[in-house]
């Protein structure tokens, strides 16, 4: 419930998040507003909101002050009357966790049980995610990851991996709290600090964790073992010296043979980021890939692991992206895979979301592995679909996905040139610009009258400066680089002047 009230996106609501050039602080813009809160309080107000009553949701009851506090914070429409309402919350919350003056020890050193101290929590955060200092609870957050409660336990570590800086010397007090909790029998509280040390352990504190952590790499438990390789690759990160790269590569081997699938696929989010810094220690690892991503295809994985009749899609995703690196320029270890790459785009075209991503997947491998003939032929068939399609989201794919294999292999521009054309007429601007840059990318001494009309006729709608000065550029390009005749140069060159000259550089005039 924590996470689920502080990790709030603005993603799927249209919100346009970003930071202000002059105050540094989150914002965003709607309805003629900056409201650094919007995005959060938003979806906080119509969701978990509507009652005027202290809510309960996933477990965590809401006080009245917390719902007013949220309330106001998204009917605020200035900056200005936000920040008076998050200044009078930083009085309040200083007041509510404030050391008790008594002769008595109190748990926690809390002025409230710790039920409230939760909540308090929970509201610096607000506090610290709308650009205001919260600073003055940090040590409760620190007492409170300390709590024999789990959902306190978390609540204090989520708050301190979200405040406290790298060097904030309050992250050392929480190391032998972290030991205790790898040492624990409870699984809760071992699954609680692996994901608390990814965030809140430096470089300095990684060898007083990492052993604790690589025991765990043995637990009975598949959630404790999965978090555990990525706890481990995370302090090979921050200190190679510590987690060296051998042991981390000799760690993901094993954890890759792992007979749990879930630590498999946690692995694999490994594998591949340590392949992008250097592929050969995981070359010969292609067959065992390959054989893995067969069993997956067949589903021969639980079906739990299924999304809507595709079996493990994320799983074959990651699988895919792997083999991409470990194929790049490498004719051997290519030819191992184009069999399982033909046979996974043929399953996954079951005409349902996750199936088009594994399909986009298979086709941006196929481009950056060794070349072969038949698989780009399968893989230019499958972008065709997409172009067709009346969804502007596999349309975007498909311009995406078609541009990747153009640029290795011009030849199949030519075939998808009229539906390129048609995703240009489309009145998302996300796809018109992809589709832009793919129309220059294809262009050619055979098509380069026909492009450089459209993309004309398209610059002269176009009002976007940015746009603008982009396009005129790439019209100045492929008509210096592809002109049939003098003539036609002229000729367009004289148009553009006319559509955009301000934005043409000085020396195709002279030209």
């Amino acid at each position: 419930p924590i996470h689920h009230l502080c990790s709030v996106t603005a993603q799927g609501r249209g919100i346009s998040l970003h930071r202000s050039s002059t105050t540094g602080k989150p914002k965003c813009w709607k309805n003629g507003f900056y409201s650094s809160a919007l995005a959060l309080s938003e979806f906080s107000c119509s969701f978990l909101f509507r009652l005027k009553n202290p809510v309960k949701m996933s477990g965590m009851h809401l006080s009245k002050e917390f719902f007013e506090l949220l309330k106001a914070i998204g009917e605020a429409r200035s900056k200005q009357e936000e920040d008076r309402i998050i200044v009078k919350e930083v009085a309040t919350l200083k007041k509510k966790l404030e050391t008790p003056v008594s002769k008595k020890p109190v748990q926690n050193a809390l002025a409230t049980n710790r039920k409230k101290a939760k909540e308090f929590l929970v509201r610096l955060l607000y506090v610290e995610m709308l650009g205001h200092d919260g600073s003055f609870g940090y040590i409760k957050a620190v007492e409170l990851a300390a709590s024999s409660s789990i959902i306190h336990k978390r609540t204090g570590y989520l708050v301190c991996s979200a405040c406290l800086a790298p060097e904030h010397e309050f992250r050392f007090m929480l190391v032998n709290q972290m030991q205790r909790d790898l040492q624990s029998t409870n699984v809760l509280e071992t699954c609680g600090s692996l994901s608390a040390v990814t965030k809140i352990i430096t470089s300095d504190m990684v060898p007083a964790i990492s052993g604790e952590v690589t025991k765990l790499l043995e637990h009975s438990s598949e959630t404790v073992r999965k978090r555990a390789i990525v706890a481990l690759h995370r302090f090979h990160q921050i200190a190679p010296e510590v987690v060296s790269k051998e042991e981390m590569v000799e760690k993901v081997r094993r954890s890759l043979c792992d007979r749990d699938p879930s630590v498999m696929g946690s692995t694999l989010n490994v594998i591949q980021a340590l392949c992008m810094a250097d592929s050969l220690p995981f070359k010969d690892l292609v067959p065992s890939l390959v054989s893995i991503l067969k069993q997956v295809c067949e589903h021969r994985l639980p079906s739990d692991f299924d999304y809507h009749r595709v079996p493990a899609p994320w799983i074959q995703m990651k699988i895919v992206r792997i083999l991409s690196i470990l194929g790049a320029g490498d004719a051997n270890s290519s030819n191992g895979m184009y069999e399982i790459l033909a046979d996974c785009m043929k399953r996954a075209d079951v005409g349902i979301n996750a199936g088009y991503a594994i399909i986009y997947e298979c086709v941006r491998c196929i481009t950056r592995i060794y070349p072969n003939p038949v698989l780009l032929d399968q893989a230019a068939e499958g972008i065709s679909r997409f172009l067709s399609s009346r969804s502007q989201n596999l349309r975007y794919l498909g311009v995406t996905g078609l541009a990747a294999i153009v640029e290795g292999h011009p030849k199949y521009a030519a075939q998808h040139q009229l539906a390129v054309i048609e995703c240009l007429e489309d009145t998302d601007e996300t796809l018109q610009r992809k589709t832009l840059d793919l129309l220059y990318r294809m262009t050619n001494p055979v098509n380069v009258e026909f492009i450089t009309d459209r993309l004309l006729t398209f610059l002269k709608d176009t009002t976007d400066p940015y746009l603008r000065q982009d396009l005129t550029l790439k019209i100045c390009n492929i008509a210096e680089r592809y002109a049939p005749s003098n003539a036609w140069y002229v000729k367009t060159a004289t148009n553009l002047f006319g559509i955009a000259g301000e934005v043409v550089r000085p020396d195709v005039a002279q030209n």
